[in-house]
């Protein structure tokens, strides 16, 4: 029972909160949530560190106080949490382009815990109005406008557990930072001496394992091939046969040309269906 549309994109984690919130059971008095949130009854969402605080309009005149909060992770549960996010450079990577990675539970369930509410003691929610069911019309409101705000900003969902946006960006650039000072050798004379020999048959060669996420394969932007950027083949004129040489220039131009651009078109052909074959994300 997913049919709340608010948003017609919404993101995958914000589809996972709200699948959550509905696998509880509370399914009669989210029906009426979900009218709440679709005709605007969400009058204001406030976020006071990890306590979010609401104003919905019910029946009554004054619009009803909401406030809702998830369970905190403590300093050493984030630390582990951190250390696991940093093992791996693809959550760096879609965490700073602002998006949750697609496995991101794994460093949570790896550690013991659960990012989204294991079961519904995991939110604790209050409502001024007088109904004394829970979730009532207006705290499922709220629910639902939260998963809006998650497919907005990820860090939204963290920042309910414990940690800031600017945090956990902070610990995992100084994680990440203090690993790859551990990676570097004591004493790298081989690049540190500019006669160091260098073998060009083994040059391009990387044997180690490339995350495939972080590969991405695309046509290029225009149909331009080096040619273009070079400019005029500089073919030596001679005044005696001028008009000769103007025409070798276009003829030459034009057959590279269509070199280049089949080999363009092969060389991306090539590179998906190997992509395809290796698992890489195109």
């Amino acid at each position: 029972m997913t049919n709340y549309d608010i948003q017609s994109s919404r993101e995958w984690w914000a589809q996972r909160w709200v699948d959550v919130l509905e696998s509880f059971g509370w399914r009669r008095r989210l029906e009426r949530a979900r009218n709440y949130a679709r005709q605007g009854n969400v009058l204001q969402i406030e976020f006071d560190g990890a306590k979010v605080s609401a104003l919905v309009q019910g029946t009554a005149p004054e619009p009803y106080n909401v406030s809702l909060s998830l369970d905190l992770f403590d300093d050493e549960q984030w630390q582990y949490v951190i250390e696991s996010m940093s093992q791996r450079a693809i959550f760096s990577a879609k965490l700073l382009a602002g998006e949750m990675p697609q496995n991101i539970e794994e460093v949570f369930t790896a550690n013991g815990l659960s990012l989204f509410p294991l079961t519904k003691f995991d939110i604790h929610s209050k409502c001024s109005c007088p109904d004394p069911a829970n979730p009532c019309k207006h705290i499922g409101a709220v629910y639902y406008l939260l998963g809006d705000r998650f497919s907005e900003d990820p860090f939204v969902l963290f920042q309910l557990r414990g940690r800031a946006k600017e945090q956990i960006l902070s610990a995992l650039r100084q994680t990440r930072s203090g690993q790859s000072d551990a990676e570097q050798p004591e004493e790298p004379a081989a690049l540190s001496s500019p006669e160091a020999p260098i073998d060009l048959h083994t040059f391009w060669q990387y044997d180690e394992q490339l995350e495939p996420s972080l590969v991405v394969i695309a046509p290029p932007p225009s149909s331009e091939t080096v040619l273009n950027v070079l400019g005029p083949i500089p073919i030596k004129a001679d005044p005696a046969v001028n008009q000769a040489t103007g025409s070798a220039q276009m003829i030459v131009a034009d057959y590279l040309k269509t070199v280049y651009e089949q080999v363009s078109q092969q060389s991306v052909l090539a590179a998906m269906t190997t992509g395809d074959r290796s698992g890489m994300q195109i």
